[in-house]
This record gives structure tokens, sequence and C-alpha cells, in this order.
């Protein structure tokens, strides 16, 4: 259990899974740059984290931007969406001050672009869903990722080897973050398309070593 103290951003941990150095220069040095992706991305959680947007659809109520945290993670947050459904019975269900009956929370996570080949999105998600299940004692078998670029909704089951996943993800996000220490620079091809790739400098991870260079050009063999 982590005290409060030593609580992190949940949403870094998306970006410690594409990233651990694009995470610890936003997360320990406060380095921070916007682009054209940035830029989107915010508009669109301008147009959905509006926690006094209430919204009903049939018997679904969508709530916004639900303060969540997990001492276990040691992550807080805030989530773009959480849908209430209706339930038959107290087992893995909340009550809500304003709407009678049970009701099973359902977190849905919002993104600017389109699935991607790594779990960055699902790790996020099952983060806000061990939140949940943490702070109301329950099991959140589901959540949902929305992809605004082609305004498609992919259900996300919040398997094992996912929770695993994000449970060794946040360990290492405190690992790194108590250590203080920036991770190296490792070059892909992703770097282009990173808002902090000027103030990161991955290009530098294929220089030769200046120690290295001095012993191989100018220092003389006296072995």
């Amino acid at each position: 259990m982590y005290t409060e103290d030593e609580m992190l951003m949940l949403s870094g941990i998306q970006h410690f899974m594409f990233c651990p150095r694009q995470w610890a220069l936003i997360h320990i040095e406060q380095q921070w740059a916007e682009n054209k992706l940035t830029t989107e991305g915010l508009i669109l959680h301008k147009n959905v984290d509006n926690p006094f947007y209430r919204q009903k659809n049939g018997d679904v109520i969508t709530l916004r931007s639900l303060h969540i945290a997990s001492k276990e993670l040691g992550l807080y947050g805030v989530t773009d969406a959480v849908e209430l459904i209706p339930a038959d019975s107290s087992e893995d269900a909340i009550t809500h001050n304003r709407y009678k009956g049970y009701w099973k929370p359902y977190p849905v996570e919002y993104k600017r672009g389109h699935h991607k080949p790594d779990e960055r999105d699902e790790v996020q998600l099952a983060a806000q869903a061990m939140c949940l299940e943490e702070m109301y004692g329950i099991h959140i078998p589901y959540g949902a990722l929305y992809y605004d670029e082609v305004k498609h909704r992919e259900t996300i089951s919040i398997s094992e080897s996912l929770r695993n996943t994000t449970i060794q993800c946040a360990r290492q996000m405190h690992e790194v973050f108590k250590s203080g220490i920036l991770p190296k620079a490792n070059k892909q091809h992703h770097c282009k398309n990173c808002s902090l790739v000027n103030l990161c400098m991955p290009e530098m991870s294929d220089c030769t070593l200046v120690s290295t260079y001095l012993n191989k050009n100018l220092y003389e063999d006296i072995t």
C-alpha cells in the first residue's frame, strides 16, 4: 500500500507504457510541450471531461470526471466517463445518492486516435477499473475504449493478464520516480510523433560515448 504522499497520476501510466523516458520528462522533470496530436487530445477531453454533465441513455447513466484512487497501485486521477448500468442486486454494484437502486460501474476512456499496437490504452483503462474496485469493494470485468478518429468503441476485458501488466507497470513507475533518474533514450520510429522529441533528443542514443571516442581516436594503446 502506498501513502498519499507517494501517489502518482494515473494518466501517466499510458505515457510510461509508451515510453518511460517520456513519462519521466513529464512527471519527474516537469517538462511538457504541445504538438498537433496533444492539442487534438486536449480538445477531445475538453468536450468529454465536464463533471457537471450527466447523460442518460435509456436506463444507462453516464457520469463525467470522477475522482478515483488506489493505494494498492499508488495512483490517483480523474475518469473520462463511468457508465452506471442498472443491476438486479447489490453484488458487484454500487448505490448513487441521486439515483435509486443498484448500479454496475463501466469505465469508458476516450482516445483521440485509433487502436494502438500495444496495451498502453488498455492498461490505463484497467487502472481506472482497479481504482473503482478498491474504492467500492466490487469487481469490474469489462470497460471500453472509444477512439474518436474512427468513431469506434471497443469493449475491453479487464483480464488477470491485463491486471498483472497494470500492477507491474505501476510498480516500475514508482521505482523510477523514487530513483529520480531519467531513463535512457531508446530511439524508436514513433519518436517523431512525440511532443517532447526536442527535449528528449532520442538521436543521442546513436552517438558514441565520449570516453569511447577518446580511447579509440586519441589515446595511444599502451598495453
